[in-house]
C-alpha cells in the first residue's frame, strides 16, 4: 500500500513543530494536573498530555475535576479513550472548549479494562473504527485528533499492517501519530509487562516515518538518556518521554536545556520552593497534600540524600496538620548528608 493522497492540512490543525519535539507521555494515575504542574515548572516547552480520560467520563462526569487545568501547564493534550465516533467528537468539543490545544486519541492502551470497553489497542485491528473516530472529532471540533498507537498487536506484528493501519487513518485527517515501539499483546500480558516485555522496534518507527514523509511521527517507548533521545530524533519528528520523567523528573529540565531552550535550568531546591507556593494554594481548594507530594519523590533520584528525603516527604504529608512548609524543611535532609 502507497501512502495514501492525504487531505490539505490546515496550519492550525496541529500544534507548532516546536512544541511537539519532546513530550511526556499519557500516564495513568501519573500524569494528573499535579504532575503536570510540577513537570512544567522544569521544563517550560516539553509537551504535556493528561492521563487518558474515557470519552463518556468527559461527558456525564464531573467535567472539573477531570479536565481542569492551570494556565502554566500549556502547552498541553487531553488524550481521550473510545470508540464511539460521536461520543469521542462531543467529549474532544468539550476538552477544546475547555482549553486544550490537541486531542489525542489513545489507540495503545492493552489493559483489560479498556479492550472490555472496545478501545485502545485492540483498535488497531479496526482501522475503519478509527478513521470514522478521527473523521467524527475533526467534524465536530474543526481539528484532527493526534493518534497514540503501538507498533501492531499479537501476531499482526509486521511492517504492512502498521503501514494500513496509519495509512487509512491518516486518510481521515490525523497528521500526528505517537507510536510507541513496541506491540501490545492483548491476552497474557499485564499492561505492566507490555511495557517492557515485547521487544522494542524503533527501526520500525523510522521506517514508517519514511514511508509518510508528510506526517509527523513521534516515537516513544524506553527512551531514558538525552544521547537516545538526539539519535531518535534524527529518524523522526519527536520523542515521548514515559516513565523516567516521572522517575527522574529532573532530567526534564535538562532536556529543555539541551534541545529546547539554551537557558540555565532552575535548580532542585528552586523547584521545590516553586511547589511550595502551588502547594498552598491547591490545600486551600481543599486538595490533600500526599495527592501532590506523591508526585515529587523522584525529584532528586541519584542525589546524596535523596532516601531520607523521600522518607521525610512521604511520612510528613500524612500526618495531620502538615502544611506546604514542610517542603522547604525538607531540604534540611540534604543539609546532614552533606
Amino acid at each position: 500500500m502507497s501512502q495514501p493522497n492525504l487531505p490539505g492540512t490546515r496550519a492550525d490543525d496541529l500544534p507548532e513543530r516546536a512544541s511537539t519535539l519532546l513530550s511526556v507521555a499519557p500516564m495513568l494515575d501519573r500524569t494528573d494536573r499535579h504532575c503536570r504542574y510540577f513537570m512544567r515548572l522544569l521544563a517550560p516547552d516539553i509537551r504535556l498530555y493528561t492521563e487518558m480520560v474515557v470519552a463518556q467520563a468527559v461527558i456525564h462526569g464531573d467535567r472539573a475535576r477531570l479536565l481542569d487545568f492551570a494556565p502554566l501547564e500549556q502547552p498541553v493534550a487531553l488524550q481521550l479513550g473510545g470508540s464511539e465516533p460521536k461520543l469521542l467528537a462531543a467529549a474532544a468539543a468539550i476538552g477544546r472548549q475547555w482549553g486544550y490545544d490537541e486531542i489525542n486519541l489513545n489507540i495503545g492502551c492493552p489493559s483489560d479494562r479498556v479492550q472490555s470497553g472496545s478501545f485502545g489497542a485492540c483498535l488497531m485491528s479496526q482501522p475503519r473504527v478509527v478513521a470514522d473516530c478521527v473523521r467524527a472529532i475533526a467534524g465536530e471540533t474543526g481539528h484532527a485528533p493526534s493518534v497514540k498507537t503501538r507498533i501492531g498487536i499479537d501476531s499482526q506484528d509486521h511492517f504492512e499492517f502498521l503501514r494500513d493501519f496509519v495509512g487509512e487513518v491518516a486518510a481521515a485527517g490525523c497528521r500526528m501519530f505517537i507510536i510507541h515501539a513496541r506491540k501490545a499483546i492483548l491476552s497474557g500480558l499485564s499492561p505492566k509487562e507490555n511495557r517492557s516485555i515485547p521487544p522494542l522496534r524503533y527501526d520500525v518507527v523510522y521506517r514508517l516515518k519514511r514511508e509518510f514523509p508528510g506526517l509527523r511521527i513521534v516515537l516513544n517507548g524506553g527512551v531514558r538518556d538525552s544521547q537516545s533521545v538526539r539519535q531518535h530524533l534524527l529518524h523522526v519528528d519527536g520523542v515521548m518521554i514515559g516513565r523516567e520523567a516521572y522517575s527522574n523528573p529532573y532530567w526534564l529540565a535538562e532536556l529543555q536545556s539541551e534541545f529546547l531552550a539554551e537557558c540555565a535550568a532552575a535548580s532542585r531546591a528552586e523547584i521545590m520552593l516553586q511547589m511550595q507556593r502551588y502547594v498552598a494554594e491547591q490545600m486551600q481548594a481543599g486538595v490533600r497534600l500526599a495527592h501532590i507530594t506523591r508526585h515529587l519523590l523522584g525529584l532528586y533520584a541519584g542525589q546524596p540524600g535523596a532516601r531520607e528525603w523521600r522518607r521525610y516527604i512521604t511520612e510528613t504529608s500524612r500526618q495531620p496538620g502538615a502544611d506546604a512548609e514542610m517542603l522547604q524543611r525538607s531540604l534540611d535532609c540534604f543539609k546532614a548528608a552533606a
